[in-house]
């Protein structure tokens, strides 16, 4: 039951997320089309009043990446924050059990395959597929080359938590540990070194294979952008690698080691692979392990039992499965400490992966203690807006609520661009989606402008370049006055698929004893950061401080509106 489910969990992160990467971060134009705005308040009878918030950063310990449908490999230079070097760790798997593989095998190749998401936008000149790549970062003409190192791992990815009960799968953090206290050692996961890719170059260039002739070569297969290693026994800078594969699989038949999965999972533990940067720089691609065309092939020969003097050829596959963990090297410093609470924070730093989410408190954050005579923030708020009963439930409306705004400011002197063009808003108590996620339109097909009304797109001002996140909260509100529900804590986070958070539960946070217990999955999949204005800034940016803004009408005469 744990596997289903934690295949299921992983699933539905690939489901949603596959479709596109790269979308959510291409540049956007958008006209502000809401109906009630600053501009159209006056046309509606409606006028607008903005509440104070309060709202800090809460900075990450390690995070969950266990699980993930999507893993992170290479090198991402943020502009603002710094370098981010992603690693993967996989287990190995394989369909054929217990294999022969016939009399007088010789390894002739092995090919490590794992294409990147692409589509076809043509074709060339010489009738070759034109591709274009949509799951490396940053987007450029062309990508800087990494430094691989691919290694066999010792390490044991276990399946259950041996500190939990037996369907509580086990996690795997991104600072290379599985918990707290036991951490994985590099000498584990880089167990027997198989090859190390000094520069490996990345191209969006479609893969041709041929039969090898040299005078009049026969195109046999025609492959889409991907990572390819090929080691080949004829080359002799291969040949530590093709001893390996050949002790570590061919040389193992009949053998308990192959005999069942189990065995085999337990002498096989996986692969890691290690991403370095080259000058200081890199690309950083975000890959489908899971997908069946991701794996490591042999191809083998032995002699015929059918026909003397022949060689007959055959294929083993290993495919990167079912467990596998993200590891991150954050070679910078978060420029923050941790956040005021009481207070609120000048800035919100924002940064995907192991970085950094906010927190934000609607007026005080408190609902009343008692019998709704506590005159706070949030019932003062309250009173403004609806009639009571002697039970402090709503009764009725004094004013109507048309439209509610959270509108998040970029700091354009500390972001130098790479920004996410999407963040997510959410319950920070139960780690959900607030209601009005569900009320917007979502577009499963380009994630890049699903749920645009309350999740806002990021947009910049034509005149001043100024960026900003319009986030509509308006039901959230609503239900608040009306429904008496409770004035949770919100959370906001880098987003690199939105659609992702209505389905998939929030990821784990290392346990420190303070600051963030989860946080959004769409946030674990992306390394970009930004930096906003929070709502304790300076005095000279009060424009640009964060504030609840309400659009309303008033339905009462008696009371002080502005439009009676």
């Amino acid at each position: 039951m744990k596997l289903y489910k934690k295949s299921l969990r992983s699933l539905l992160v690939l489901a949603s997320i596959a479709i596109t990467f790269i979308a959510c971060d291409k540049d956007f134009t958008t006209i502000d089309s809401d109906i009630i705005n600053e501009e159209t308040a006056t046309n509606f009878n409606t006028t607008s009043e903005k509440f104070d918030v309060i709202s800090y950063t809460d900075r990450l310990s390690p995070v969950q990446t266990s699980g993930l449908g999507l893993n992170m490999l290479g090198v991402f230079n943020d502009p603002t924050y710094g370098q981010t070097v992603a690693s993967v760790v996989t287990q190995v798997n394989t369909g054929l059990v217990n294999p022969t593989f016939g009399d007088n095998v010789i390894l002739d190749s092995v090919v490590l395959s794992i294409p990147f998401f692409s589509r076809s936008i043509g074709l060339t000149e010489d009738n070759n597929i034109e591709y274009e790549i949509d799951s490396v970062l940053p987007r450029e003409d062309s990508y800087n080359p990494i430094k691989l190192s691919i290694y066999e791992n010792s390490y044991f990815l276990r399946d259950f938590d041996p500190n939990e009960d037996f369907d509580i799968s086990q996690s795997y953090f991104s600072n290379k540990s599985a918990s707290a206290t036991e951490q994985i050692g590099p000498s584990d996961l880089e167990f027997t070194l198989i090859d190390e890719i000094e520069t490996l170059d990345i191209s969006e260039q479609e893969v041709v294979l041929t039969d090898g002739d040299e005078t009049e070569p026969i195109i046999t297969q025609r492959l889409t952008p991907r990572i390819r290693i090929v080691w080949d026994k004829n080359v002799t800078e291969d040949d530590d690698a093709i001893n390996y594969w050949t002790q570590k699989i061919l040389d193992q038949e009949g053998e308990a080691t192959l005999s069942n999965p189990n065995n085999f999972n337990d002498y096989f533990r996986g692969l890691y692979f290690r991403a370095e940067p080259v000058n200081n720089n890199g690309s950083l691609m975000l890959l489908n392990l899971s997908q069946q065309d991701a794996n490591v092939t042999l191809f083998y020969s032995f002699d015929s039992p059918t026909v003397t003097g022949e060689r007959d050829q055959a294929t083993y596959i290993l495919t990167f499965s079912p467990t596998r963990a993200n590891f991150f090297e954050n070679n910078f410093n978060l420029p923050f400490a941790d956040g005021d609470e009481v207070q609120g924070d000048s800035r919100l730093y924002l940064k995907g992966g192991e970085g950094a989410l906010a927190s934000i408190s609607l007026f005080d954050g408190e609902n009343s203690d008692d019998d709704n005579t506590t005159d706070n923030t949030f019932e003062a708020f309250r009173k403004q807006f609806i009639n009571l009963d002697d039970e402090g439930n709503f009764e009725s409306s004094r004013r109507l609520i048309n439209e509610a705004n959270l509108v998040f400011y970029v700091d354009e002197d500390l972001v130098e661009g790479e920004e996410p063009q999407r963040l997510y808003l959410y319950n920070k108590t139960n780690g959900g989606p607030l209601v009005d996620y569900f009320e917007d339109t979502q577009n499963n097909t380009l994630p890049s402008v699903s749920i645009p009304n309350h999740l806002g797109v990021l947009t910049r001002d034509e005149t001043t370049g100024q960026g900003r996140y319009k986030m509509k909260i308006t039901s959230h509100i609503n239900n608040l006055l009306l429904n008496n529900t409770e004035n949770v804590e919100l959370g906001i986070a880098v987003s690199g698929n939105v659609n992702l958070e209505a389905t998939v539960p929030q990821y784990r946070v290392q346990e420190t004893g303070s600051g963030a217990e989860t946080l959004p999955v769409s946030s674990v999949i992306t390394p970009r950061g930004t930096v906003l204005h929070g709502n304790n800034n300076e005095d000279t940016n009060i424009s640009k401080r964060l504030f609840l803004e309400i659009f309303y009408t008033c339905l009462e005469t008696d009371i002080d509106c502005p439009n009676n």
